[in-house]
């Protein structure tokens, strides 16, 4: 009998080397992530493989997985503990060793296997760990079996039948790379920074990108878990500026950067400009719809308004899903709808047959992008960004607010405003025209300008994020309406950075 996970234990101890340890906080609402040593020990990791196989057994699912690694110090060990675990619980596991998400994704199809449980912390700090899992390629965990695998580890309810076997699978990250390169070259010339932050994607990206006739000047694509001068995040200023710089200095025409576990890609134009990752969406639109007339995009809703708004969507038939923010949000609502492709803010992007298989791959939205600028010749980057309707945006600000107050204060936020509709009121001097309440509430007024108020789902933080296609006097209208009901509720504190 395996013992009751601990939610703390103190390392460099008997106990520690003895017993699990678990910290429940560490089972998000799609995503499981802990501090390796400090809030999960191996013991702990092998109770959640215990756990994931218990739960492929329960839901009726062939009980075969694919694991793979990130590139750092620990994830090999870790992975090893949670394989013991799948095979207790009676799981054939397919090793892929070194990998990056996507890469374990596709395994799923190559191998014909149906689950998954990528070991991987993404682009977090060193130190941090966790394990992407899903049992329904393309789709990863959401909240319902999250809940479930939490219930069954945290309280040892383990099926631990024995029975389970180890398969490695040779060579695997050839057959990823062949599968993305198996199509035609680039027809035109094209230099590109290929940033990774010596993070996994170094070992593949350049590869692929060269295969593909890319003329590719690499930055920090040597592996070193590490991370000697930055987290592999292109998100983060500090991995922008060095893409930046290098774009400049070489002339490329684009910066390609890819994050720890190579599942977003960040772009940076010819001029060092860094485009954000729903504005990039909306460049890609433009480009498949030319393709794809009519099809579907579905679009988190912290992303730009001009999914519905662009002329250039408009005319060519696009319909705009505004959906709920997440990675395993948005994969099962491109599955469930069959849209042509999901964007989220974050840089997360899901390309659907014929461009992909549903699932978030850095690599494929760096083909998409490169075939974007390859369809386009004789126009650059920046010049098709400035060529989309003027936006004036606000980043994500991020109020304090408690874990166990900020989900109903954002309910009473969306009654506020659908009061408003109801009563014909007015939000900044104008109606509403539209309200999204999937994921907390993006009120949209007639003008086109928009706010959101969402609850954010792994920190005690609420997220707000307005626009206005008019002028950056109406995006501080906006602001100025949503943080007036935000500061109807004393719990909610000040932003980490503001207009």
């Amino acid at each position: 009998m395996f013992p009751i996970p601990h939610p703390s234990l103190l390392p460099n101890t008997y106990g520690y080397e003895s017993e699990p340890m678990v910290k429940p906080t560490g089972f998000r609402e799609y995503d499981a992530r802990w501090l390796f040593t400090k809030e999960i020990n191996l013991m702990g990791v092998q109770a959640l493989g215990m756990g994931l196989g218990t739960l492929i057994h329960e839901l009726g699912v062939k009980p075969e997985i694919v694991t793979g690694h990130d590139f750092r110090g620990y994830s090999s060990s870790i992975k090893y503990a949670l394989v013991t675990g799948l095979l207790a619980a009676g799981v054939t596991v397919h090793d892929i060793g070194l990998a990056l998400s996507p890469m374990a994704y596709f395994a799923q199809f190559e191998l014909d296997v149906p689950c998954v449980a990528m070991v991987t912390a993404s682009h977090n700090d060193n130190g941090w760990t966790g394990v992407k899992m899903g049992v329904n390629r393309p789709m990863t965990f959401g909240p319902e079996e999250m809940s479930r695998l939490k219930d069954i580890v945290l309280n040892a309810r383990f099926d631990l039948r024995g029975g389970g076997s180890y398969i490695f699978e040779q060579n695997f990250p050839d057959r990823y790379m062949r599968d993305l390169t198996t199509r035609p070259r680039f027809s035109r010339p094209i230099k590109a920074v290929v940033a990774c932050g010596n993070g996994t994607a170094g070992a593949f990206a350049p590869r692929i990108l060269e295969a593909l006739g890319v003329e590719v000047v690499p930055l920090d694509c040597e592996l070193d878990h590490s991370f000697p001068k930055y987290n592999p995040n292109p998100e983060d200023l500090e991995m922008l500026h060095a893409m930046r710089d290098a774009v400049l200095a070489s002339g490329a025409d684009v910066g390609l950067g890819f994050d720890g576990d190579g599942d977003r890609c960040g772009i940076v134009d010819e001029t060092g400009e860094e485009i954000f990752a729903d504005k990039v969406g909306v460049m890609l639109a433009r480009d498949l719809s030319k393709l794809h007339p009519g099809a579907t995009f579905v679009v988190d809703v912290k992303s730009t308004g001009l999914f519905v708004t662009d002329p250039v969507l408009q005319a060519n038939g696009v319909k705009a899903d505004y959906w709920k923010t997440g990675h395993s949000y948005m994969k099962r609502r491109v599955n469930e709808t069959g849209a042509l492709v999901g964007f989220e803010k974050s840089g997360h992007y899901f390309f659907n047959a014929p461009v992909g298989r549903g699932y978030d791959d850095g690599l494929v939205s760096a083909i998409a992008v490169l075939d974007m600028i390859d369809r386009n010749p004789g126009k650059t980057v920046s010049e098709l960004k400035d060529a989309l309707p003027k936006t004036w945006s606000s980043p994500t600000m991020s109020p304090h607010c408690a874990d166990e107050v900020k989900y109903p204060i954002v309910d009473a936020v969306v009654k506020h405003f659908q009061g408003l509709a109801e009563r014909g009121e007015p939000v900044a001097g104008q109606k509403i025209r539209d309200l999204v309440t999937v994921n907390g509430v993006r009120v949209t007024v007639e003008d086109g300008s928009w706010g959101l108020v969402r609850a954010s789902s792994n920190k005690p933080e609420l997220v707000v994020v307005v626009e206005s296609p008019v002028s950056e006097q109406r995006m501080h209208d906006i602001f100025k309406a949503v943080d007036g009901v935000l500061r109807q509720h004393p719990e909610v504190g000040a932003y980490n950075q503001t207009i």
